[in-house]
């Protein structure tokens, strides 16, 4: 099995105003492939959840279609004893009613366990896939009693849809949730696309929630990021971190970010072959114990690497730090 060899600083440090910068750490992340959702002729599978861990079971969800892009999908999901073997279980969420929304694909879950329930947040585009295709996604949120389901969508969607101001920078799109619990209220990080921009251009925004169901309000910091076209955010002790892939300003890049106030981020690792829209496993997401740390796994999107494939699949990563 190939390892993650992670080596980080031994604490993130704080820079006083005219204070030398802090030394920056460097991660360096390899992949393996799984049994049961990996590479499949004629099916794709991309952008995984979160994870989480149900009675020693861990549970991922993910797009699943017949084309590369998730643009005409289902929302489906898969359990774990160890996060290398997985059983997929069946569809978690089919799409929406035609011409609704979300009537055209449903895909990019993420996850959030609040209140004793599940909370499946997931994108939705009207549009159909075709020539000259240019999504118009929003985000929903369906709720269960049980990781199985069944699920019940929220009458109250979308949760969040595009800003109405063509001046934002998500008032062309919305896309992509990762939920962490901070401060008794919860935060939905999330990426956004502006009118007249393109994919390279996306940037990521934050959204707080007194109720794990909403209402959602944006932060007037937004965007919290300028760049990135995933989100894998994390608490890390008493504050957030997020893991920025390849787009982006070229500051940011392939890069870990670290803020206290989880708004004011800044550099503290570079990230050498990061995860694709990873998923990562983050036990303190929801636990507010001050505890966080940098996720020692996940799955992403793997790469082909010779495989025989032209469609999406899903693959581990893992981490291991040394100090």
């Amino acid at each position: 099995m190939n390892r993650i060899y992670l080596v980080v600083a031994t604490a993130f440090m704080a820079v006083a105003a005219g204070a030398d910068e802090p030394a920056i750490g460097t991660v360096t992340v390899t992949h393996s492939p799984v049994e049961g959702i990996g590479a499949e002729p004629g099916v794709m599978r991309r952008d995984p959840s979160d994870i989480i861990k149900v009675d020693g079971l861990f549970y991922v969800w993910y797009s699943k279609g017949k084309i590369s892009p998730g643009y005409d999908a289902t929302v489906w999901y898969a359990t774990s004893p160890d996060g290398h073997k997985w059983t997929e279980k069946g569809m978690a969420l089919a799409k929406g009613e035609p011409g609704s929304w979300e009537g055209a694909s449903v895909f990019t879950p993420n996850i959030l366990v609040a209140e004793g329930r599940y909370w499946l947040f997931y994108t939705g585009t009207s549009r159909e896939y075709g020539k000259g295709f240019n999504p118009d996604s929003k985000i929903g949120i369906a709720v269960s009693d049980s990781p199985e389901g069944p699920w019940q969508r929220l009458a109250t969607n979308p949760a969040l849809k595009n800003s109405d101001n063509p001046a934002d920078f998500d008032s062309h799109l919305v896309d992509d949730a990762c939920l962490i619990v901070r401060d008794d209220k919860y935060w939905f990080y999330y990426k956004g696309r502006q009118l007249g921009k393109g994919p390279g251009q996306t940037q990521m925004g934050l959204a707080i929630a007194q109720h794990p169901q909403g209402p959602y309000v944006r932060h007037e910091a937004n965007p919290v990021i300028p760049g990135n076209h995933e989100v894998l955010v994390w608490p890390q002790g008493a504050g957030v971190a997020a893991m920025i892939g390849t787009t982006g300003p070229k500051a940011i890049t392939n890069s870990i970010l670290y803020a206290e106030d989880g708004i004011n981020f800044s550099k503290t690792h570079k990230v050498i072959d990061g995860p694709w829209a990873g998923g990562a496993y983050r036990p303190e997401a929801f636990s507010q114990s001050g505890t966080g740390e940098i996720p020692t796994w996940g799955v992403e999107i793997g790469r082909a690497r010779g495989r025989n494939t032209r469609l999406p699949f899903i693959e581990r990563f893992d981490v291991t730090e040394e100090q």
